[in-house]
């Protein structure tokens, strides 16, 4: 055999190998990169978490992702607006922008059934929401606490927008201000909770948001840009990723928060990370094809975007119909998943 012969055979062997290699191994499919923005607290982050790193879904489904923390919801949906991030993961916040034209809501996490909490400090004796009365409270306002601080208000027949100084800090300002005296009630969320009862031992707990649960539910999800949700391809595999995350979560908790507590959460006991888990409601992936179906869920989301419209965020009701997809989720699950 020539030389050149043999030069041929070899160069048809070695491209057969490398397309052999690429099928099998993918080396020719597109990563694509995403940048997903996040609040940093159990009830949003925990299957976040697990598709990042503990089941490396986002991986599976050929994504790359750059996760990006947020304090809270606020300037997470400025960061969605202004396009440095492609989606976000928040609470309550679901029900703000978008209803304000900014992003798409297309996938629920869960119902934050006991997360936000009412507390006062010991020397004020208080016993209940009613002594909030001309007051000043902190809290960080359009967030998932400032949703559940009105309704609690309203139960009481107070407006927390005039009958309350309601002061508009970051969190763990909030939380800091109110361990310190310098205020002496505060609205928080889970963990939060967890340092103000270790710090002040005889803290009074007023309220909680599950006295307030269904009538006034607060759910939290996934918000895409209006540039991702038009690529369906993207949407889809999120789903892909989320749903194996949220059933392992549900259906394992303790071996999923010993994990999440242990590679997200080192500085705060597993007893704390499970006390914020079970504050929440989580559903089974196909569960939540039943409440995406039936309108419970676009109720929950037009229950708190109206708490929005009350306490002057914005001015009109916008049917959570022209923000909120719940096709991406179910199309997903019954032809892609197949549940």
């Amino acid at each position: 055999m020539n030389l050149k012969r043999r030069m041929v055979i070899m160069l048809f062997v070695f491209v057969m190998v490398v397309s052999m290699f690429s099928f099998t191994f993918g080396v020719d499919a597109k990563v694509e990169k995403i940048r997903v923005g996040y609040l940093h607290t159990v009830a949003v982050d925990a299957q976040f978490w697990l598709m990042l790193n503990k089941l490396k879904t986002f991986e599976k489904v050929g994504f790359e992702v750059e996760p990006i923390m947020f304090t809270s919801g606020i300037p997470l949906m400025q960061a969605l607006a202004g396009g440095s991030v492609d989606v976000a993961i928040m609470g309550a916040v679901i029900s703000n922008f978008p209803a304000q034209g900014v992003g798409k809501v297309f996938l629920i996490n869960s119902i934050e059934f006991d997360t936000a909490k009412l507390f006062a400090r010991p020397e004020t004796s208080a016993q209940g929401i009613a002594n909030v009365k001309g007051e000043t409270v902190a809290t960080v306002k359009g967030t998932t606490a400032h949703v559940f601080f009105y309704n609690a208000c309203k139960s009481v027949g107070l407006n927390s927008e005039k009958d309350v100084e309601l002061v508009n800090m970051d969190m763990a300002s909030a939380v800091a201000a109110f361990i310190k005296g310098a205020v002496k009630y505060v609205v928080t969320w889970c963990p939060f909770d967890t340092y103000i009862k270790e710090r002040v031992p005889d803290v009074i707990l007023l309220s909680s948001a599950k006295d307030f649960y269904p009538d006034a539910a607060i759910i939290g999800g996934w918000v895409a840009t209006e540039k991702t949700y038009k690529r369906p391809d993207i949407m889809q595999k999120i789903i892909e990723a989320w749903v194996p995350a949220n059933d392992y979560l549900v259906k394992n908790p303790d071996e999923a928060l010993e994990w999440i507590q242990k590679n997200a959460y080192p500085d705060i006991p597993l007893t704390d990370i499970k006390d914020s888990y079970f504050a929440s409601l989580c559903h089974t992936s196909d569960e939540w094809v039943k409440l995406y179906q039936d309108g419970t869920v676009q109720k929950w989301i037009g229950q708190v975007e109206q708490v929005y419209v009350d306490i002057g965020a914005f001015k009109e009701f916008k049917e959570p119909t022209e923000f909120w997809d719940p096709s991406l989720y179910i199309y997903t699950l019954k032809h892609t998943l197949e549940y």
